[in-house]
């Protein structure tokens, strides 16, 4: 049997929220670049949704592979800083579909993806992209981490925690006039969970004329705000602590009544 892998008491996350530039991979890659380089240090580097194009930025370009360029930026970046990178991009495959993909890049260059299972029909996303089939966990120094997009977070079936996760992220581009929303949906994750909700939105206004603000935020398995970011560019850091969380859970064992639903 394999030995169990060795588990770091605490992570240390960084908050990457950006303006990010319509359909300018390039520029988009540059920009968060220098973010990250202002925070050194860190486990976990936390990117929005889109990253590379912003949301349904990737209209009338070709789509990126996993052998393409922001992928490939993904996998540099994370082993030069020695450090996990979270973030979606749009990703194409050879039949022709495409995904929006949350990519967890350790720096071992071997990536865990998620496809995003809610499409945003509201916004037309499900006419552009494929759904994912089934939820994610990575593994990062231990720690089981939930890989999330957006959309994903008004679903709590999807997003409840029957699979043993630490910590839920959620990559986003979650429009302003529903900021509230964003902001009640990620505690209610966190309480129901007991589990440690890491949340990263962009900001700005994007080429498709929608404004974002933000409100990137870490929360405790309590609910409680651990850190939070406003609504311009910004980034945040913030150590989680592994013994607060089992402790949260011992002290309140509510997961032990969690009905365990199938997704069918």
């Amino acid at each position: 049997m394999p030995a169990a892998p060795d588990v770091a008491d605490t992570l240390e996350v960084c908050l990457v929220q950006a303006d990010l530039a319509w359909q300018d991979p390039e520029t988009n890659r540059r920009r968060l670049a220098a973010m990250m380089d202002a925070e050194p240090g860190c486990d976990l580097y936390v990117i929005p949704e889109t990253f590379s194009t912003g949301f349904l930025g990737d209209v009338g370009l070709e789509a990126e592979t996993m052998d393409g360029p922001s992928v490939a930026w993904m996998r540099e970046q994370a082993r030069s800083r020695g450090a996990a990178i979270a973030g979606s991009l749009v990703i194409g495959d050879d039949s022709g579909r495409r995904f929006n993909r949350m990519v967890f890049m350790p720096p071992d260059g071997e990536p865990v993806c998620y496809d995003k299972r809610h499409r945003f029909g509201f916004g037309g996303e499900d006419q552009r992209y494929t759904a994912g089939e089934r939820p994610v966990v990575a593994g990062w120094r231990g720690w089981r981490l939930d890989l999330q997009v957006c959309f994903d977070l008004r679903f709590p079936v999807w997003c409840r925690n029957t699979r043993d996760f630490d910590v839920q992220i959620f990559v986003a581009n979650w429009p302003a006039p529903r900021a509230d929303h964003w902001r009640s949906l990620l505690k209610a994750r966190a309480i129901e969970n007991q589990a440690y909700v890491v949340a990263v939105n962009c900001c700005g206004q994007g080429g498709n004329g929608l404004e974002y603000r933000g409100d990137s935020v870490v929360r405790g398995p309590g609910g409680e705000r651990l850190a939070e970011l406003g609504a311009v560019a910004s980034t945040a850091r913030v150590v989680l602590r592994l013994d607060q969380l089992r402790d949260f859970r011992a002290r309140l064992p509510f997961l032990d009544d969690l009905e365990r639903f199938e997704m069918t």
